[in-house]
């Protein structure tokens, strides 16, 4: 397991589309997932101990930021081969049993992760409603283990700016996580 951050944030970069297969059945563009005031994408997968830490908080600020109008999307790109809880049937228990509030979609060929430049799991794309990137940062202090209850919601503070403003912070912490499994 490699453990990677994020680059620093790219402002104004347009969210790339995608058409991806979800765990509910359906198929998901960019445009069916974004909310009136923004879209946060997020690539994660099922063994990561980094997501597994926080899976909790990416629920809970998931269904916070919709009610400011902020959807999400959660994207598995790591290749199931050599890590089969990453498996689409694992992909949709885990959905399932935590009760994800946003829709989670399969990048089988890797092609979306690609597109939008992830490098890690959790890795946070956060967009404005116009579709311009504004936050590339962590969901808050935690690392393999959960940060403090009280820890500040880094991710839930800018994206709640960029709901209220269309601009998200300046200054902003990288993400942490373990690399994408790339298809060799």
């Amino acid at each position: 397991m490699v453990s990677l951050q994020t680059p620093v944030c790219e402002f104004g970069k347009a969210a790339p589309d995608f058409n991806l297969p979800g765990v509910d059945g359906r198929h998901w563009s960019r445009d069916q997932c974004m909310g009136e005031k923004g879209l946060l994408v997020m690539f994660i997968c099922n063994h990561c101990p980094y997501v597994k830490a926080v899976l909790d908080r990416i629920v809970r600020d998931a269904a916070d930021l919709k009610a400011l109008g902020v959807n999400c999307v959660a994207i598995m790109s790591n290749d199931p081969t050599d890590y089969p809880e990453d498996s689409f049937a694992n992909m949709r228990a885990i959905a399932e049993h935590n009760r994800f509030p946003f829709p989670y979609l399969s990048d089988e060929s890797q092609a979306v992760a690609r597109a939008y430049g992830a490098v890690c799991t959790p890795d946070f794309f956060g967009y404005n409603a116009a579709g311009e990137l504004q936050y590339r940062g962590r969901l808050d202090a935690s690392r393999k283990d959960a940060a403090p209850a009280d820890a500040r919601r880094d991710l839930f503070e800018a994206m709640s700016q960029v709901a209220d403003t269309g601009r998200g912070p300046v200054e902003q912490v990288p993400s942490m996580g373990c690399s994408i499994k790339w298809i060799e």
